[in-house]
């Protein structure tokens, strides 16, 4: 496994994060717990996860996964970089979600609990808070770094301008300030790379990319004029759709995928081949319900891509590459 400084700090991270929004609802703790076995040993030790976890899931599931992945940790915790966030409805009330300094204080504590550790390495926003003063959410961070329950602090789903902003912020105030970002971008959503790379680069902000394969678009297993299954992240999830069925976008599988076979490996591995070849990614967050779903996306560690194909890659999203930035 190949390790990355997080951005410019000294922490090193494994080249993949498994990502765990799947435990708890689309997978139950004992397949959850086969992917994570799988995923260690391949020497995977960067895992990323969240209190609004699992994904389609519901008031009494919310927090699930971060408990199915604390006790899969009891006594090796040391061996892992453990990445959580806040920002979901975790409760009834109307400050029980979002960045205020109450909830991220309660919301932390909470993580730590259902993580049964006594620190989170790497504390996420999973979203911008609009309702919420930036120095007000800027400073609640800080103390936790200083408390010692966090050692870094990132944030997900941030626009470019509203990512530079804090790091003014918290430079102008002596806080600690983001060492991560985590947007969603693959070889069909290539919009990041005009405002929000170039910051990173320039200001030692890591990137740890989310749903590199397109939400599983980039499997090869959709078909534009086929109506996906109920029980995929296509047919439960209309936002999905709405971010990615498109015909310009099939056409880019399509292509991809003619690559993948001439190049003799297969489209999710060709995939996440491209994604780690990115020279802003730190690493790309993967995921499955299944532990085999791991293998290909793994099988890109040692694919190295060559220069033609990178180009050819580039070329055929080159539709993908502007746009708006939404996440």
């Amino acid at each position: 496994m190949e390790f990355k400084r997080l951005g410019r700090t000294g922490l090193k991270v494994s080249r993949i994060c498994l990502g765990t929004m799947t435990f708890g609802v689309q997978c139950d703790e004992a397949q959850s717990r086969a992917i994570l076995d799988r995923a260690a040993d391949a020497g995977v030790s960067f895992i990323d996860t969240a209190d609004g976890y699992p994904l389609f899931g519901n008031a009494q599931t919310v927090g699930m996964t971060e408990e199915i992945l604390g006790r899969w940790l009891e006594g090796r915790r040391n061996n892992f970089i453990v990445a959580t966030k806040c920002f979901a409805t975790m409760g009834p009330n109307p400050w029980d979600r979002g960045t205020s300094r109450r909830h991220i204080l309660e919301a932390v504590d909470n993580s730590l609990r259902r993580l049964r550790t006594d620190w989170i390495d790497l504390y996420q926003l999973h979203s911008y808070d609009a309702d919420v003063p930036l120095d007000e959410t800027l400073e609640a961070m800080d103390a936790l770094v200083r408390a010692g329950k966090v050692r870094y602090i990132g944030c997900s789903n941030w626009l470019a301008y509203r990512l530079a902003r804090a790091i003014g912020r918290s430079e102008a105030r002596g806080w600690a300030r983001f060492d991560s970002v985590q947007p969603r971008y693959s070889l069909i959503f290539r919009q990041w790379e005009r405002e929000l790379f170039p910051l990173c680069a320039e200001e030692g902000i890591g990137v740890i990319c989310f749903s590199p394969l397109a939400g599983g678009l980039l499997t090869g297993k959709y078909q534009f004029d086929q109506r996906p299954d109920a029980d995929t992240r296509f047919g439960r999830h209309e936002f999905s759709s709405q971010m990615y069925w498109r015909t310009e976008t099939f056409e880019t599988v399509r292509q991809a995928s003619d690559l993948a076979a001439e190049l003799g490996i297969s489209l999710p591995t060709l995939a996440i081949a491209w994604t780690l070849a990115q020279p802003a990614i730190t690493a790309p967050i993967i995921g499955a319900s299944r532990p085999e779903h791991l293998d290909p996306l793994l099988a890109a560690l040692d694919t190295v891509l060559p220069p033609e194909a990178l180009a050819r890659l580039d070329e055929m999203s080159r539709p993908h590459r502007w746009g708006d930035a939404t996440i």
